[in-house]
């Protein structure tokens, strides 16, 4: 295909009238499609409907240990769920705090704790004159809302092919005392599907923080959510690293069975050293008397332990795969050699990073929702939700049935190459 700068005013005039017809045909489908959120579709979760089968009114609810499930008590989670968790997160069953049915719920607590009681005997960050918060972006716009929620400064770290830029991350969090955070989903990350390399894992490892109540905020979300088995990412254990390099308190990290089994009715986790936990648990002897042991033993019920969990992934992998590759498939087709967009081909996870011309993002998304194709709002994976180039959208292929999927990536293109060819109209008509 042609490159739409290669062309004259007159091609472009006479495509963008074609193009409008197209778009018109769409219109007239009434459409309804929703790639907005990263959903599991109705196949997946019915992989796990065997979930509701494991208990019943006839089930012994004890654990091995002869906790009674139906009680009070066992606040960090009983043991067996700690195992499995601790196995999916691959860390030590001692290192982690079983909490209930959401990973974002923990990151808020986590976040809400600091901000009123301080972390391991600072001072609250309520009676601190800024507080400061890094944000790799893209990036996942519901940790920026909770940062922003409690009133800190936003500052972008733009992410790399193998993670955030570490000289910036370096650059701030060693000098300035105000920097208390930084939003990290390591593996297939959310929303680029990009994993961070060794280096930069040994390098957040290594960090030497200004301020002593820094925390790294590890979101491993997608640790076990790959798409192809022979060519998965793997990533270097955040707590480990930590604890090599002589920081051991560095990092809190955050997982949870959301994903992978309904989203809903998960159990979630935090990881940390010793010295973290024990503060975390003054906090949480206050606030709960103990999680859902009912839902803990549940999962381990169905699951039984890791091997099960990756079993049941390669199912979900078996029902996403085909949607990422159809989503790839319709963009090359429809946008390669027009030189206007580039996009992720994420080997996990939920999410494509498409990028179009700058200024192009938000009337693209306009476009789709107008002809019946609702996306996250262009500028969502940014701190306050402004994308500097108006460029990147968040594509989810997860949640549509896989014909309503390929009509929403047509359309998705069309909308793309119509408004490439007016961005690139009204520049030339600027230049005159």
């Amino acid at each position: 295909m042609t490159a739409y700068r290669e062309m004259t005013n007159e091609e472009l005039f006479s495509l963008r009238r074609e193009l409008a017809r197209e778009y018109h045909r769409f219109q007239a489908k009434d459409l309804h499609l929703d790639m907005s959120r990263g959903k599991p579709s109705a196949d997946q979760l019915d992989l796990s409907m065997g979930m509701m089968d494991v208990l019943n009114s006839e089930s012994d609810l004890r654990c091995e240990d002869g906790t009674d499930c139906r009680n009070y008590g066992v606040l960090d989670g009983i043991s067996e769920a700690k195992q499995l968790l601790a196995d999916m997160m691959e860390v030590p069953p001692e290192n982690i705090i079983i909490y209930g049915n959401s990973s974002l719920n923990v990151m808020y607590d986590t976040i809400a704790r600091s901000y009123t009681h301080g972390v391991m005997g600072n001072t609250p960050w309520s009676k601190q004159d800024k507080v400061k918060f890094l944000c790799v972006v893209p990036g996942y716009d519901r940790h920026f809302a909770i940062s922003e929620f409690f009133g800190m400064e936003l500052i972008s770290i733009p992410m790399l092919e193998d993670g955030p830029d570490m000289d910036l991350v370096e650059k701030h969090v060693n000098h300035d005392p105000a920097v208390k955070g930084i939003w990290c989903v390591p593996k297939y990350s959310n929303p680029t599907g990009n994993s961070y390399s060794d280096e930069t894992v040994r390098r957040l490892a290594h960090l030497k923080p200004a301020a002593p109540d820094f925390r790294i905020y590890w979101d491993n979300a997608y640790g076990i959510h790959h798409l192809y088995e022979d060519t998965e990412d793997f990533v270097l254990e955040i707590l480990q690293e930590c604890k090599k390099a002589g920081n051991s308190d560095l990092v809190y990290k955050f997982s949870s069975t959301s994903k992978i089994c309904f989203p809903g009715s998960g159990i979630a986790a935090i990881a940390a050293s010793h010295n973290n936990l024990d503060d975390i648990r003054k906090q949480l002897t206050i606030q709960t008397i103990g999680h859902d042991k009912v839902n803990q033993l549940r999962h381990v019920r169905f699951f039984k332990d890791l091997d099960g969990m990756k079993a049941h992934m390669k199912k979900q992998a078996d029902i996403l795969r085909p949607k990422f590759e159809a989503v790839e498939e319709i963009f090359a087709r429809d946008l390669e050699g027009l030189e206007i967009a580039r996009w992720t081909k994420p080997k996990g996870g939920y999410f494509i990073s498409f990028y179009g011309m700058n200024g192009t993002a938000r009337r693209i998304v306009e476009l789709c929702r107008k002809a019946g194709v609702k996306l996250t709002n262009a500028g969502a994976a940014f701190p306050y939700g402004k994308d500097p180039e108006d460029s990147h959208i968040r594509i989810a292929p997860s949640y549509p049935a896989p014909s309503e999927l390929v009509t929403a990536a047509e359309l998705f293109t069309l909308a793309t190459r119509v408004v490439s060819i007016d961005k690139i109209l009204e520049e030339r008509a600027e230049e005159k």
